[in-house]
Order: C-alpha cells, then structure tokens, then sequence
C-alpha cells in the first residue's frame, strides 16, 4: 500500500543525514509498522526492526547495560538480530515505542554516535505511564501518519488516474462533467464505507466483500475500547461515554459537544482530559470553536468548546449502523448508490474533518447562538486559513452540505459580519465544481485540494 508520508521519509532521510531520530506517531493499526519497514526495505543496505511488544529480554538488557559502550551494543544488536550494520546504510526500528520508554531516551546517546538511522513508532505516546521517569530525546523529530486519504485509497485499488483528472479540474476552475462526477462520487462513497485504515482497505481490496470489511472495522474498534479501559487510569468510563456519544452528536449537529448528553450534571473541567485523551490516542479529530476568525484561529480558539470527529469515517459509519453488531449488507450498497432515507451529512462533515487533518489543517468552526438577534445567529462548520496570506481576507469559511438542495445563510451572514476577514466563501457539497452566488462549490473528493 502506497502511502504519501514515504516522501516526507526520504526528505528527512536526505536532509537530516542521521542527526534526528524520526518518531512515526498515529493511531493503533492506521499503518506504522508497516509502512516504516517497506520505506526501510527499499531506502537502506540493511535495516533492524524491534518490535517491544515481543522483544526479547536480552535485547531490553543491552539499553541498561551497554549505552556506555556502543561498538559492543551494536556488536550484540547485530548478534541477536542477525542482522549486517552498515556504517550510514542501516537504519534501526525501535516499533511499537512506547512499551519500552528507556529506548526511547537511549536515543539521545544512539543519534549522537551517528552510524546509523533510527525510526520509532507508536501509539499513546503522550500518556503519562509511558513517559515516566525519562527524558523525552531534542533529536527526535516527530510526524503523524493519519488514516489513508481518498487518493492513497484509489492506488490501494489499482487507480492511478482518478486523482489525477481531479487534480487537473481543481487547477483549472472547472468542472468534471455530469458522467464523470457521477463515477467518482459512486467511487469516494465506497471510500466513506470502507474509510482509510489499511487492515480495512486490505480486507476489501482483497474480496470485493463489504461484510469482509466491516468484520475488521469492527475489530478495530474493539481495540480501541480495549486500549480505552487499558489506558485511560482515572476517567475510562468518561473516554469511552464521549467515543461512543461521537455520533449522535454530530448527528445532532450541536454547535458544541454537549455532556448532558451523557450525564445532566457533567460539567466540561471534570471531563477535559477524556477529550485530551481521544486526541492524544488519535482516535478522534478535535474541532475547536475559534470566537474572532482571524489569522489567530488558535489563539481565539476555546478549548472547552469543541466538536469531536472520529479520525476515520470508515469506522463512524460501522458505530452508526451496529445495531445488529455489524452494519447490514443493505446499508452499504444503500450508502453507495445513495439510496439511504437518511441524511448522510454527519459523515460528509466527518470526512471533510479528516481530509482536512490529512493535509495538515488544525480545525476550527465558527457557531453564535445570540437569542436576541437573528442576524447574528449563524454556524460555520470550518475555518480555515488561506496558505498565501494578504493584508485581508485571509479566513474562508467552509460549509459542508450532504444534498443538492441547499441554504447558505450562515456563510451570507458570517461574510457580512466578517467582511475584512473573510475570502471567498467554500461550500463542499455533492455536486460537480460550480461559482454560485460569490461562493465556490467544490465537489467533496477535492476537499484536500482546497
């Protein structure tokens, strides 16, 4: 499986030339192990892989025995792993990091030496058990890989075309046409089934079969309530109350993620950390409510107003649709051929949340509830920042729509209340690319382009 973050493995490759360690964070099974030891393969004379889930003893002993001597820790490295080292040519796996903390800040020592590259990858890093009682390495450089986006899911399938028609479309202001715009919408709805996690993609890919696929998202997501009850000390059943509330308030469409869902007397101080933890495990896309939409988004942004985004919308429409344990054979091929009575808009948003974090973007939304003036009432459901910046107009404000039919009131009254901020207004929707009243309408398989 072609994934994009290999070119930024071999810009540091080239460039750092050994004086970083690169540190390959996501979430659990989004792909880290797999793709560091294919960029390994193919990049370097020889390469180790340690795996601390199932490292031996004698290998956990030489990081408390021999990092006051490395030529014999790599002369017993090489022992144990039968594995060549080649002076500049090799590069050493520390994968699954975070069951091994002492490796991780035997870095700063392994780096200094300089023969060799290092690569680590894991999951959770950022929870206290797993960073206790070491010093986190200067030299490590750390990079998200997130689930697959829409084009890395076309190569999985054999298409190195599509992407490329509607790279060309999106340079060029136009349209596909109504025959092409339809089978690429038939084509990204498979992806919102399937969504981007590769033991899924691998799982359809291989049979066609979407019952094949939904079997490992469900998987999936039992280990993720598994990692939940495991590492979640103190406040599990807030985590796992939130991530199993994630859908129904979207499908909600709160302007805030509202605890009185959950319990009446929750306030949202006692349950910060559960949201911290979903985003730290990288289960979850955080959207943050931004009170000016200026360049600051961040700065203006209030962290205890926020909406949640499950990271894959492969997994959001399996916890939509389970009430039998696994979504049914019939909703999937209502969803692609859009035939469901439902309105998909929560995992339209969803999805564009996710693209939008694959290229990259924090993400913000804009919502104004004032009771006393309508003019004043809007919701936004993204902002973002212009890449080349100017004097003014740098925010656009983006709105999703899951339908051919339409209102865009919100963004007509964010543009006139934020005229010095805001650029050309973005709708995302269904249709083919379009300028409609001041507005650009991207169809939603350009929403990384945009």
């Amino acid at each position: 499986m072609r994934r994009k973050i290999t070119d930024e493995f071999i810009k540091w490759k080239n460039e750092d030339q050994g004086r970083t360690a690169l540190l390959v964070e996501g979430a659990r099974r989004v792909g880290k192990s797999y793709i560091v030891e294919d960029f390994a393969r193919t990049h370097y004379k020889s390469y180790v892989l340690i795996d601390f889930m199932i490292a031996s003893p004698q290998i956990k002993q030489l990081f408390e025995d021999h990092l006051g001597d490395l030529d014999a820790f790599f002369a017993r490295l090489s022992l144990l792993t039968h594995k060549e080292l080649f002076k500049r040519d090799t590069l050493i796996i520390f994968d699954e990091i975070q069951m091994f903390p002492r490796a991780r800040a035997a870095l700063k020592y392994l780096v200094a030496d300089g023969r060799y590259d290092y690569m680590e990858t894991g999951s959770l890093l950022s929870i206290r058990k797993n960073t206790s009682q070491i010093v986190i390495p200067s030299e490590e450089k750390h990079i998200q890989l997130n689930p697959m986006d829409f084009e890395e899911y076309l190569w999985a399938r054999n298409d190195d075309v599509t992407m490329k028609i509607i790279r060309s479309c999106h340079e060029e202001k136009k349209p596909l046409g109504q025959a092409a715009h339809r089978e690429v919408m038939k084509r990204f709805r498979e992806y919102l089934l399937i969504g981007g996690m590769p033991q899924v993609v691998n799982a359809f890919t291989d049979t066609n079969d979407f019952m094949k696929a939904e079997e490992a998202k469900r998987m999936i997501l039992d280990l993720y309530r598994d990692d939940i009850t495991k590492y979640a000390e103190g406040y599990k059943e807030k985590v796992r109350a939130i991530f199993d509330e994630v859908p129904y308030s979207l499908a909600r469409h709160d302007l805030s993620f509202k605890l009185a869902a959950i319990d009446k007397n929750a306030r949202m101080r006692d349950y910060e950390s559960a949201f911290f933890w979903l985003k730290d495990a990288m289960i979850c896309n955080m959207c943050y409510l931004s009170t000016e939409p200026n360049i600051g988004l961040g700065i203006n942004a209030e962290r205890l107003r926020l909406k949640p985004y499950v990271a894959d919308t492969g997994l959001l429409v399996s916890m939509m649709f389970d009430e039998n344990g696994l979504a049914d054979r019939a909703i999937y091929e209502k969803i692609l051929y859009d035939k469901l009575e439902v309105n998909l808009g929560i995992v339209m948003e969803n999805v564009v949340a996710q693209m939008f974090t694959a290229s990259g973007r924090k993400l913000y939304y804009y919502a104004s509830s004032d009771n006393g003036d309508k003019d004043n009432r809007m919701e936004i459901d993204f902002l973002i920042r212009k890449r080349n910046l100017t004097n003014r107009h740098n925010i656009v404000p983006v709105e999703v729509k899951s339908t051919s039919h339409y209102r865009t009131v919100s963004l007509k009254k964010f543009v006139e209340k934020f005229q010095n901020y805001s650029a050309t207004p973005v709708i995302i929707h269904t249709g083919d690319y379009m300028v409609k009243d001041g507005m650009e309408c991207f169809p939603i398989y350009m929403t990384g382009l945009i």
